[in-house]
């Protein structure tokens, strides 16, 4: 293989239990300003680590699905099922510098496959065509349009919302 086709093979994608080790590359990710405007729905203030701490400190707590994705061994995101058992919804994060590799959807499959009650929800910004395209893959249907304040862009904008039903 040659260099430039090595780049473009598939990372081998496998979610694993998060680590303490992950969180400083966690904030790295979620701190990343255009990550950050084309997710939409995040933290106030990604800068903030000792909220960002605080958060993820309850996200451990909670006894929700939550797992580190690998991508041929490095950190590349993060991938969860939250939510009352009435209303599970899936997130997930990849680092801007592992998109358009298929990682989100190899990380979203395999977190849906851990996952046997359905339906589960989502939502995307509905101008964030990756994520959409990401949860379509993994069989997520969009059952409607909402709006919602994002903080990334401090403004109230379209999301959509979809549904794995199967």
């Amino acid at each position: 293989m040659t260099p430039a086709s090595s780049s473009r093979a598939r990372p081998v994608v496998v979610l694993r239990e998060v680590v303490d080790d992950d969180l400083p590359v966690f904030f790295a990710h979620m701190s990343d300003p255009e990550s950050v405007r084309v997710a939409a729905f995040a933290a106030e203030d990604p800068a903030d680590r000792v909220r960002f701490d605080a958060h993820w400190a309850r996200i451990l707590a909670s006894g929700d699905l939550i797992r580190t994705v690998l991508a041929d061994g490095e950190v590349a995101g993060h991938a969860a099922v939250y939510g009352p058992p009435d209303h599970r919804e899936v997130t997930y994060w990849v680092d801007r510098a592992h998109w358009g590799r298929g990682i989100a959807t190899a990380a979203l499959s395999a977190l849906v496959a851990l996952v046997p009650q359905r339906p589960l929800h989502a939502r995307a910004a509905a101008d964030n065509t990756g994520s959409i395209r990401v949860l379509q893959k993994c069989g997520f249907e969009i059952v409607g349009h909402d709006r919602g304040f994002a903080n990334a862009r401090g403004a109230e904008i379209d999301e959509v919302v979809l549904t794995l039903a199967r």
